[in-house]
């Protein structure tokens, strides 16, 4: 996945030498000489679109052969579903419902649609470079290196504009895929692999391929919410950013899954409430704060859709939501009367709550295993099971806290970071820690307010400037209680 790097940088300014640059009024012109690069992200993309198609085809011939209609059955249902979410995807996105191309369209009714655009996007990349071409938009920037923003104009040419479109494209189908297919038959799989009570080679590796296809998909929602968040920057993450994204990611997804998994083998009628209550709170949320703001539907979603198509549009657009969100933290907030649908604020209080919530739902499912666990887990050490699936989570939320720390590509613009968040929660505790001693503490003249006497004379006598001096008083107040304590003995 460390090619994605170079994909998700938005054409990252790099390799200046062969490039020249121009500066005009304080801005930096930018003109691209070099080659572009290749089309990585959508050839990755579409290789695990068809190796997790033709696997769970194999999976639903075994399944057959064994007489096993309920898994085949549901198997089916996760193969062909983002399959044919994803020919509608990109038929939308690259409009060919209105355009005579009667190839592509039959090929997307094959379900063979992204291995056309793949073809389309090699075709582009190869013959780019080879006559030079007019520019046909200026792309504004700003590099962001060493903490100093510098405004950028950059040349984008008619090559470079049309991969763009392949890959924004295949970023969008790569998560429709991981989502709403991967991740249900991953969870499948693994159940019906603890019911037969033996591994299947190829079911093991249909589970391999889809935790992949999941942990790319997290991963390209995570950088879409960057870019999109700082969509006036040029973003560009480094090899250690996206190491810390996949340790992030996968575990979290791993631990999900297993966890939800091995709940519904002890208590299985309880895991569909959990699901559904899961899927509908992430679902109505956005609708519930749209109706609370009392906005109105977004026109920017298609020009050509009426009200009805743009409902359906956006209730598709927030099932895919409520489905990352189920699994794994989809670092966007959804806001659907704003223009891009995103809210482009870095909300921390959500992602500490988010968090928080899940871990306590972890630990619960897992006990709740533990203690209706049915006897095939009697050669497996459960107490070290559920140690380990709690530490895996603690380590993904650890390494995501590395990533917003040290590893984010915008991080010098963070108002408030990792950092400061726990400082402040650390001062918190030791300010009430110190006003709970004092609360504690007798009461003492270092403490306590002294009331002193004076002389009239020395309050009326407009000439002393001098400061009374108490020590004086007391001793003098002292001395007189002595001597009415002897009289009266």
């Amino acid at each position: 996945m460390g090619e994605v790097a170079m994909e998700e940088q938005d054409r990252e300014i790099t390799n200046m030498d062969r490039r020249s640059s121009v500066v005009e009024n304080g801005i930096m012109l930018v003109i691209n000489h070099s080659r572009v690069h290749p089309p990585l992200s959508v050839v990755l993309a579409t290789v695990l679109y068809l190796a997790e198609f033709v696997t769970a085809a194999v999976v639903c011939s075994v399944y057959r052969k064994n007489d096993d209609v309920i898994w085949m059955g549901l198997t089916i249902t996760f193969m062909l579903l983002p399959a044919v979410l994803i020919q509608l995807t990109l038929t939308f996105i690259h409009r060919d419902l209105g355009r005579d191309r009667p190839l592509v369209l039959f090929l997307h009714l094959l379900l063979l649609g992204p291995v056309i655009r793949c073809c389309e996007a090699l075709v582009v990349y190869f013959k780019a470079g080879k006559q030079e071409e007019p520019y046909v938009t200026i792309s504004r920037k700003i590099s962001l290196k060493k903490g100093q923003q510098t405004p950028m104009e950059l040349e984008v040419g008619q090559s470079e504009r049309t991969l763009a479109m392949h890959r924004n494209a295949f970023k969008r189908t790569a998560v429709i895929q991981a989502f709403l297919g991967s991740t249900p038959q991953l969870t499948l799989q693994l159940y019906a692999t603890i019911q037969e009570k033996y591994i299947l080679p190829i079911r093991l590796a249909l589970m391999v391929i889809t935790l992949i296809s999941i942990t790319y998909g997290a991963l390209v929602c995570s950088v879409l919410a960057i870019q999109i968040r700082y969509d006036d920057y040029k973003v560009r993450l480094r090899p250690a950013a996206y190491l810390c994204m996949i340790v992030w990611r996968g575990l979290e997804i791993a631990t999900r899954v297993t966890a939800l998994v091995l709940f519904s083998t002890a208590l299985t009628h309880w895991m569909i409430l959990v699901g559904m209550a899961n899927l509908l709170f992430f679902f109505f949320l956005p609708w519930i704060q749209f109706w609370a703001k009392k906005g109105s539907l977004t026109e920017d979603v298609e020009k050509n859709f009426s009200k009805l198509g743009t409902t359906i549009v956006l209730c598709m657009f927030t099932l895919l939501y409520a489905c990352i969100n189920v699994f794994c933290w989809s670092a966007v907030q959804l806001d659907l009367t704003h223009r891009e649908l995103i809210e482009t604020k870095q909300g921390w209080g959500r992602l500490a709550l988010y968090y928080s919530g899940r871990f306590v739902e972890n630990f619960l499912l897992i006990t709740l295993w533990y203690l209706f666990k049915s006897d095939f887990y009697e050669y497996v050490c459960a107490p070290l099971l559920v140690v380990q699936l709690l530490i895996c989570y603690s380590v993904a939320v650890l390494f995501m806290l590395l990533f917003y720390q040290f590893c984010h590509p915008c991080r010098r613009l963070f108002k408030h970071n990792v950092h400061d968040c726990l400082h402040c929660i650390c001062c918190r505790r030791g300010r009430r820690r110190e006003r709970g001693r004092q609360a504690n503490l007798p009461p003492s003249y270092s403490t306590a307010g002294t009331m002193v006497l004076m002389p009239e004379e020395q309050l009326l006598d407009p000439q002393n400037s001098q400061p009374p001096d108490p020590t004086s008083q007391l001793g003098e107040q002292e001395t007189s209680n002595v001597e009415e304590m002897m009289e009266a003995a």
